[in-house]
């Protein structure tokens, strides 16, 4: 093992393996060149040594950003090492050295071993095939280290509502902060004594200026931290109505195209899509990411071409007046603009039946909910629905929990599910499938989620123990604001092109492809009547908005 920076620096480590020399102290120079600076480089010349040495940082604390490892090397490959590695570093980044023959494996890897990337050798100039992708990755693992090294604490119950709905906003906006378990964690007894706070004020939340915020709401945390966004023009020429990924891509476009653009979002960026566990099936990103990833990437990407991002600001009414349209927001104020883009979304549908609405937040809860997984550790985790936001969740809390059991009302998952999806539940040990099965009730103890009474296609019932429940069934439209402006279908829907023209229109030229009734206002995304319910196609919609926004803007 060698170090190329002193071995007493507590800078994250790259740890880079390969058998041939030449070849690793190449590597070492490269990573060393473009990354010394923010990390300590570290090298081994086979597996087994790497292990030794990853066991070793383990113990002394420190963290491990990446693994870099050749795939052909004696007495272990290097997808065997990487799957070793995994275990004691799972948090790590994992790169596989290849020759052209190893592409195979490699793409096998990407779905053994969890692998970010592969490079081929040799990648002469490291400036356009070596750098951009290690860069991409390392910013990743960095933005992930600092969320769990926080900088804001939460100290609360783990069955709160009050706490889970903080938790979750500060991992959708991706705030660097750290949960504390007042029931098990004797740190959180000890910072409530010496603030003197009593447990009937949690949740706290302790800023890093020391400001103390006993049972703040999610509006108040998020003034405090300077989230929520204010309008810096008096008009504009698109304003978006939600930042998940159909509202991101069209502030993307709107932004690079010269318009002045401005996103309101409601929660965060990313939307539904934002807390998505994994993503596989998106174009350009064959090992997946996670829809918080996709969301960071987009909303910077947004963000530096020059469009506005309004966090914790939402829709309350459209209104229309001449050539003017005015999004008028739940705080009081309003945005003016020529053109607007409807990128509002869905959200899941509540599940009506006894216990449910009581113990929301307290176990059960709609959606990914990831900030909970840690806390499902060993338990058994229900998710209740059959399409792809479901299937992703299972995946990811099998990793924690003991046991996950997805319902699913239907009598199977091919008409709902890709296929990849499918195959990935079925190969993992710890999820239970149960077709034509529905939760019929639910009951707590202590205030929490404890048991669920459910159905089966026979009409039996049984009652079974669980820790924590998931429901992903279905989507509600968020348009009742535009009740009365905007034709909707009977669903709640937005309707468009010639479906609008049939529902109010009231010019001679034909709507364009994603306009609604109101010339000037255009729907994207999942809201829109007929849209297909992909991240992708989303994206290609809000981006297309753009482009009719400037057909209509140039007859104006």
């Amino acid at each position: 093992m060698a170090a190329d920076t002193p071995a007493s620096e507590r800078r994250p480590v790259i740890l880079a393996v390969d058998d041939e020399p030449a070849v690793l102290a190449a590597v070492a120079r490269d990573l060393r060149r473009g990354f010394g600076e923010r990390f300590r480089i570290m090298r081994t010349s086979s597996g087994s040594e790497a292990l030794e040495v990853l066991a070793q940082l383990r113990t002394r604390g420190d963290q491990v950003a990446l693994l870099v490892a050749d795939q052909r090397m004696p007495g272990m490959e290097g997808t065997e090492y990487l799957t070793q590695a995994r275990e004691l570093v799972p948090d790590a980044k994992r790169v596989l050295l290849t020759a052209y023959a190893d592409t195979e494996a490699a793409i096998a890897a990407i779905n053994e071993v969890a692998l970010d990337y592969y490079l081929m050798k040799p990648w002469d100039p490291p400036e356009e095939q070596f750098f951009p992708v290690l860069e991409d990755l390392l910013t990743t693992w960095e933005s992930g280290a600092a969320l769990d090294a926080g900088g804001v604490r939460v100290i609360g119950h783990r069955f709160s509502k009050e706490s889970h709905d903080l938790r979750d906003f500060l991992a959708r906006n991706r705030v660097p902060a750290r949960w504390i378990d007042v029931e098990r964690d004797d740190e959180a007894k000890q910072l409530l004594e010496i603030a003197g706070v009593p447990q009937d004020r949690l949740p706290v939340t302790l800023l890093e200026d020391g400001t103390l915020l006993e049972r703040p709401s999610v509006l108040e945390l998020a003034e405090r931290l300077g989230i929520v966004g204010v309008p810096a023009s008096d008009h504009y020429d698109l304003v978006i109505v939600g930042g998940g990924p159909a509202g991101l891509a069209a502030a993307v476009y709107g932004a690079s195209e010269g318009l002045r653009t401005a996103l309101v979002e409601r929660e965060a960026p990313g939307g539904q899509a934002g807390m998505s566990s994994r993503i596989e099936n998106y174009l350009g990103f064959p090992a997946g990411l996670s829809g918080s990833d996709l969301a960071r990437r987009a909303a910077d990407q947004a963000r530096r071409l020059g469009a506005e991002l309004l966090t914790m600001q939402d829709a309350a009414a459209l209104r229309v007046e001449g050539s003017g349209r005015f999004v008028e927001l739940t705080g009081g104020g309003e945005l003016s603009a020529t053109t607007v883009l409807i990128a509002s979304g869905v959200s899941y549908r509540q599940l009506d039946a006894p216990g449910f609405s009581e113990l929301t937040g307290a176990g059960i809860y709609y959606g990914a909910a990831l900030t909970e997984a840690r806390s499902c550790r060993d338990q058994h985790v229900v998710i209740i629905g059959g399409a792809n936001s479901a299937g992703q969740a299972a995946v990811y809390f099998s990793g924690y929990a003991k046991k996950v059991s997805m319902l699913v009302r239907g009598a199977s998952l091919e008409s709902s599910m890709s296929h990849y999806l499918i195959e990935q539940l079925r190969a993992l040990p710890n999820v239970e499938l149960r077709t034509g099965t529905q939760a019929v009730s639910a009951e707590g103890d202590d205030g929490h989620l404890a048991r669920l009474t459910l159905r089966a296609a026979d009409g039996s019932e049984t009652v079974e123990d669980v820790d924590a429940c998931f429901v992903f069934i279905g989507a509600a439209p968020r348009t009742d604001w535009l009740s009365e402006v905007v034709a909707r279908d009977p669903r709640g829907f937005i309707l468009a092109g010639l479906d609008a023209r049939a529902n109010g229109w009231r010019l001679e030229r034909d709507p364009y492809l994603l306009e609604t009734s109101v010339p000037g206002v255009f729907v994207a995304g999942d809201v829109r009547a007929r849209s297909i319910k992909r991240v992708a196609s989303a994206v290609g919609e809000g981006s297309m908005s753009v482009s009719l926004v400037h057909e209509y803007l140039a007859e104006a």
